[in-house]
């Protein structure tokens, strides 16, 4: 029985990186042996097992079989004569097929070591095209390390996959935890980028791959190319280290222009409108969580609003605050601000531009809520006002400390 650390902690020490978590394979052992030696079980699919003190997982080696579509569809074979040579075989890059002795004695059968000093993305073998997660696991990486190119082998193969129709079995949970695992790497818009290179984009979110050859007005967007602005924008999110919910918004707050009648290209009026009916269609298809999907509608719908918000005296300013309830959810209002900016400095030259709608609506924020409610309440009250009426005086004084703080830009 022998135990050897895999993955991604050989990889990213290699790499020079913080390693957080180790994985271990076993060989040599079932799965009896690791009970007796005090191992807790918890692998569903294949045998995985806890370590009794340290509670890292260790997993038997495995070999698999293709039995259907999807990732699901495999068989399973560990037991003690599979050696550690046939599991690095059926895992997906050389890169993370990588394994280290007790002494420190690196395994590497497929040239891992090799792949990360080149800076190159390879699949380890044919098994690859078996697993469509992997594609998403794949284009994920290049997120991380956005210097890695991918094998021209491994892209022709990845086509193959799409072509093949192998994409079209993943379910939604698995698309959307790869999707925003990538969106949280270093350079989410590599992950689009592959995606798109190899036609997987179009088949898991056609309404963005259809973002790309749609113009937008030079003066405003030098770059052009819809598509090309939605991942400058994903850029900015990652450059300002955005949450998640915020780089969904980014990434989707422009569906609507992809619908925009071809005979008023470049303008796209009414895309916010259109676009939400895009989002509400994506996210339900792919079960987003309901703060991204939120965040993502309350920015498509007020996007363009934001960006105009210099010119809005102290009713507009009230109004727009009342849309999109910022009394009740001020994070959320404070995080569609930060999208906002993100689309906007996610333009070709305009990356450095100041951006003070930002600063200004989120000091609007701050001077309505300091309104004293309870005493222009007890004023409303006293002038014999009641019911809806008292409401109306409250949203009154926060109207006019307003616009006496915050007068409208010329």
């Amino acid at each position: 029985m022998k135990a050897y650390v895999v993955g991604g902690a050989v990889r990213d020490r290699l790499l020079g990186e913080p390693v957080n978590d180790r994985d271990w394979v076993v060989t040599g052992a079932s799965p009896q042996d690791m009970l007796d030696a005090g191992y807790l079980p918890v692998g569903k699919d294949f045998p995985v097992f806890l370590h009794p003190k340290t509670h890292e997982e260790y997993a038997l080696a495995r070999t698999e079989r293709k039995t259907g579509p999807g990732y699901r569809g495999f068989e399973v074979y560990a037991a003690p004569d599979v050696t550690l040579e046939d599991d690095l075989v059926r895992r997906d890059l050389t890169i993370n097929a990588i394994a280290q002795a007790d002494d420190g004695t690196l395994v590497d059968p497929h040239g891992g070591q090799r792949d990360l000093a080149a800076r190159v993305l390879r699949h380890v073998s044919a098994a690859f095209a078996e697993d469509p997660v992997r594609i998403l696991r794949l284009a994920r990486f290049a997120a991380r390390w956005p210097h890695f190119t991918v094998a021209p082998e491994t892209t022709a193969l990845m086509r193959e996959m799409v072509d093949a129709g192998e994409v079209d079995a993943l379910v939604a949970e698995r698309v959307w935890q790869e999707l925003s695992r990538g969106l949280m790497e270093r350079a989410p818009a590599r992950m689009f980028e592959v995606l798109r290179s190899i036609g997987a984009l179009a088949r898991l979110l056609p309404e963005v791959d259809a973002l790309f050859g749609v113009p937008q007005p030079p003066a405003h967007h030098p770059e052009i190319d819809t598509g090309v602005h939605t991942l400058m924008v994903l850029d900015r999110c990652a450059a300002t280290g955005q949450p998640l919910p915020v780089r969904w918004a980014c990434l989707v707050h422009d569906l609507g222009k992809a619908t925009t009648p071809a005979d008023v290209l470049p303008r796209h009026i009414g895309h916010e409108q259109r676009g939400e009916k895009l989002i509400r269609r994506v996210d339900e298809r792919l079960r987003v969580p309901v703060d991204c999907a939120e965040l993502a509608l309350l920015t498509a719908r007020e996007h363009t609003h934001v960006h105009a918000s210099q010119q809005l005296d102290g009713a507009a300013l009230m109004r727009l605050l009342e849309r999109c309830d910022a009394f009740r959810r001020p994070e959320r209002f404070l995080q569609m601000l930060a999208a906002c900016e993100c689309d906007a400095t996610g333009r070709l030259g305009f990356e450095d531009r100041p951006y003070p709608q930002r600063a200004r609506l989120a000091q609007a924020l701050r001077i309505a809520q300091d309104v004293d409610a309870r005493a222009a309440s007890a004023q409303a009250i006293e002038r014999g006002m009641k019911g809806p009426a008292i409401a109306d005086a409250i949203r009154q004084a926060r109207v006019n400390a307003l616009k006496t703080a915050m007068p409208r830009a010329d």
